[in-house]
């Protein structure tokens, strides 16, 4: 996720110069055609381009909104899953304290139970983030025994087999007593809230976005700056290659701001920081339990964004 509101111009230039290349020879394709060919038959009126362009500029509109509601619903997810995070492992560690009433002495796991619940949430967190990222790394199994790590790994869905045995646990809590019904409610509505952001996330990053807008907006893009070179031509002469590009990387880049948001879960400086948002909760969640080992934040990568 970027950082700041400038983009540097080198930034711009490594996504657009292969189109922009493409937009020049078109240009000058169009130009040729103009002076050697088209000149003496027909003349192009100025006024074709400005229709194509209002028309184009309301397709790019409606993409870069569509692509600007998925980025946004998927940083909302993962914001409710900080806060979320956060709010398990507290009511977890304190709910199920010893100083509890009612709580009995001789269970075996009474101290190791909410921490171990604790560090695998981290794990579902580090094995989502692998899900949706298509990543290979299965950082999710620090957090876990390796026997369990073993088990969950048979799963397809890693992250759910997680929350089914967060749900298993907290169903033990429950029957030997160490808390209540209404903990178990509140704590039992976070697992599902957990499975619900997941939920929400996979369908972001299992619906693919319709590739007629991309691959239409892009070849009228391109139709449209040989329209404005023909429609110049004879006003600017070989000047109207460069103004005609002028026109179509404004365009060209006004699509490509909709392009970089359409799939919010890639390890891109436009996505959504995935990286920082899960270091940050484990670094809560560590905090919370005192460990001794706690790891530093997520860098910034060339001063410029996280990931």
């Amino acid at each position: 996720m970027l950082l700041y509101q400038n983009l540097r111009l080198l930034r711009i230039l490594r996504i657009t110069w292969k189109v922009d290349l493409i937009m020049l020879v078109l240009c000058a394709i169009a130009y040729w055609l103009e002076v050697h060919v088209i000149k003496d038959f027909v003349r192009v009126p100025t006024t074709l381009p400005s229709l194509i362009g209002t028309a184009i500029a309301f397709f790019i509109g409606f993409n870069n909104n569509q692509a600007y509601d998925r980025w946004w619903e998927a940083r909302t997810i993962w914001g409710g899953i900080v806060n979320d995070s956060r709010s398990w492992a507290r009511n977890v560690l304190f709910y199920s304290s010893r100083n509890d009433l009612g709580y009995t002495d001789d269970l075996p796991e009474a101290d190791e139970l909410p921490r171990r619940m604790i560090l695998r949430h981290i794990s579902f967190l580090y094995a989502l983030k692998k899900a949706l990222r298509g990543a290979k790394d299965k950082s999710y199994f620090k957090y876990i025994s390796e026997e369990e790590g073993q088990q969950v790994s048979k799963y397809t869905n890693v992250p759910s087999a997680l929350l089914d045995r967060q749900a298993k646990d907290l169903n033990y809590l429950k029957r030997t007593g160490r808390i209540d019904g209404f903990q178990f409610m509140t704590l039992n509505e976070m697992i599902v809230r957990f499975s619900d952001g997941m939920g929400r996330s996979e369908r972001i990053k299992g619906t693919v976005f319709p590739p007629t807008y991309l691959y239409f907006t892009r070849l009228f893009i391109w139709l449209f700056v040989m329209i404005v070179t023909l429609s110049i031509a004879d006003d600017t002469g070989p000047w109207s290659i460069l103004l005609s590009w002028i026109i179509g990387f404004v365009f060209h880049v006004a699509h490509i701001n909709g392009l970089s948001l359409m799939n919010p879960f890639e390890a891109t400086p436009f996505g959504i920081s995935l990286n920082a948002i899960t270091r940050t909760i484990e670094i809560n969640l560590l905090e919370l339990l005192g460990a001794e080992e706690v790891p530093s934040p997520v860098e910034v990568i060339n001063d410029e964004f996280i990931m």
